[in-house]
């Protein structure tokens, strides 16, 4: 779930969320990279820093690492993090060619379904004139699965993806759509997909990912008798991903 929910954006949420991200990544988009050092990353909407520390051992050094998020304490965390990394306050959804140039790589984590039409393709023209990959991980495809099942999780999991879709947010589509854009502007675009499967040891996320699961549906679709629902004892919840590289 890639949107502001009762957890919100708090370190304690992706501090939460690190380790299934992490498992959940498709590792192979990063060996089509073929990057020759030194690498220059660029990390949009880079949180507590946890796709830095996914990448940076999957990458050749020397390394540089620009993070950029909205939330000032946020990027201090990030960076703090991270050797030979600047933090900057920015809006990702901004940045141009120019501000891409000598960058090696642009990557971002659970970001890219919070984008709309015209924030994508400003961040695809940005690559393409700057001719600069970008790796694009965790985007939600509107598709769970949770154990044991229950006749509403269909509705649910509707609701959901329609409260995605808000202020035009692509949400679901994001993935799909930035592909095209991508392959549109000459670039090769591989897809892989990359899927939460959250058990017993991850039980303290299943319970903060399905409050925030149920309560953007409720919020959505009012009508639904959701009481009931939201006292259930999950076993085990798949949340289906995608990872998109896409190369100049």
């Amino acid at each position: 779930m890639n949107t502001v929910d009762a957890s919100g954006y708090a370190p304690e949420w992706l501090r939460l969320r690190e380790s299934a991200d992490a498992a959940a990544r498709a590792a192979s988009l990063v060996d089509a990279l073929a990057l020759r050092a030194p690498v220059v990353v660029r990390d949009l909407g880079c949180g507590t820093g946890s796709m830095s520390r996914w990448l940076t051992g999957r990458l050749p050094r020397p390394q540089r690492w620009f993070l950029h998020d909205r939330d000032p304490a946020l990027v201090r965390l990030a960076a703090a993090g991270v050797p030979d990394a600047t933090g900057e306050v920015r809006d990702v959804t901004r940045l141009t060619a120019a501000d891409l140039s000598g960058t090696s790589l642009v990557t971002a984590s659970a970001l890219l379904d919070l984008f709309t039409v015209d924030e994508i393709r400003r961040l695809v023209d940005a690559c393409a004139e700057a001719r600069v990959p970008a790796l694009l991980t965790l985007s939600v495809v509107g598709r769970v699965t949770l154990t044991p099942p229950d006749p509403l999780d269909a509705d649910v999991e509707a609701a959901f993806n329609a409260h995605q879709q808000r202020d035009g947010r692509l949400g679901p589509d994001a993935v799909t759509f930035a592909a095209a854009e991508f392959a549109a502007r000459g670039f090769t675009v591989h897809r892989a997909p990359s899927p939460w499967h959250l058990g017993p040891a991850e039980s303290a996320l299943i319970d903060a990912w399905f409050r925030g699961w149920v309560s953007a549906a409720a919020e959505e679709n009012p009508a639904l008798d959701l009481a009931a629902y939201r006292e259930r004892v999950l076993e085990t919840v798949t949340v289906e991903h995608e990872d998109l590289l896409a190369l100049p």
